[in-house]
Formats: C-alpha cells, structure tokens, sequence
C-alpha cells in the first residue's frame, strides 16, 4: 500500500513529537525513530537529509500554527491589551496542547543539535517580542497602560514569563501546566 506523496514525512514528525512527550525521554536517535516507525534508517533519510531537519520540520510547524494564531488574535481583537492577554495565553496552551513541541521551544530537545536550530527559535522568540511590543503601543494609546510604559521592557517580561512557564512545565515531567494561574498573573503582569 503506498502513501500519499508527505503523508510519510508528516508520520515522522509526529513521531519525533510524541518521543519528545515523554518526560524522561533519552536524546531522539534516528535508529530509535526508526524502529518505533518499523521502517529502515535509509527510509529516514529518504525524507529528511538529517535529524536536524526533522527538528526544522517541527518549528516551521510551531511558526506556522503559532504565528497564524497570533495574526488572527491581532485582527480581530482592536483592544490592545486584550491581545496581549491572547496572544500569551495562546503561547501557554500551545505548548500545553503540544507536549514535545515545548520541548523544542525551550531547547531542550536541541542540545547537542546543529546549532542553526536554536538560532530559528530565538528568530521565533523575537518575533513573539516584537508582535506584543505593537500590541503594548496599541493599548498605551487607546489609554489601557499609562503612557509611560516601556514597551520594549514590558515585552521582554511578557517573552521571559512564558518562557519560564514552558520550562517549568517541560521540566516538572509535563505536571506543571503552563496556562495554571494564568488569570492571576495575567492582572499582575498586564498592571489590571
């Protein structure tokens, strides 16, 4: 029976997610994806030149889902800090929903990895930065922060926290879920 031409390469990355999920899981070789595929190590490389563009595959699936929320939420939400508040909280059950992909946003699975990998999750991260800035001037004018909030300060506190959160939740063996206490520190870090 033969599969549809990417169906083969979306199995493998779904694969590698799901061993990345596992709280005590050891370092992702090619031959353990293999055999947990029931396939041969050449077929791997049929689809993918290497592990790292298994790891590629996976973040431009994160920027894409990730990034195509966020569009949504800066469209249709026209109060500044309520996007804010969405755009974070989308961060928080992104990597809740997606277990092995919070692994990869917080570097875990790409120690040792080429390195180019964690450079594309710092682009990531600067893009996040950058799109709550915009969000942080947009609720500053419309009066919903004091005028003299430093935007670019604020939105690295906002990218540090979420950070924090998924590394709390990747290291605590996924028990510690990120989107926990959300609303309380939503009113504490947005100043309501």
């Amino acid at each position: 029976m033969t599969s549809k031409p990417g169906e083969r390469k979306l199995q493998i990355l779904q694969t590698v997610a799901q061993m990345l999920e596992q709280p005590k899981s050891e370092k992702i070789t090619t031959a353990a994806l293999a055999e947990r595929l029931d396939i041969s190590e050449a077929a791997l490389y049929r689809h993918f030149a290497s592990k790292a563009q298994m790891f590629e595959g996976l973040i431009e699936f994160i920027e894409q889902t990730v990034f195509g929320l966020i569009n949504k939420i800066t469209q249709e939400e026209k109060s500044g800090v309520k996007q804010v508040e969405g755009i974070v909280s989308l961060l928080l059950g992104f990597a809740q929903k997606n277990r092995g992909m919070t692994r990869v946003l917080t570097g875990d699975a790409l120690v040792n990895e080429n390195e180019r990998l964690q450079q594309r999750i710092n682009q990531l991260l600067d893009r996040i930065e950058a799109t709550l800035k915009q969000s942080l001037r947009m609720a500053a004018t419309q009066g919903e922060m004091g005028t003299a909030v430093d935007v670019g300060a604020h939105a690295n506190v906002l990218v540090c926290y979420v950070i924090g959160r998924w590394a709390e939740f990747a290291k605590s063996g996924f028990t510690r879920e990120p989107m926990a206490q959300w609303a309380a520190q939503s009113a504490i870090l947005l100043h309501r």
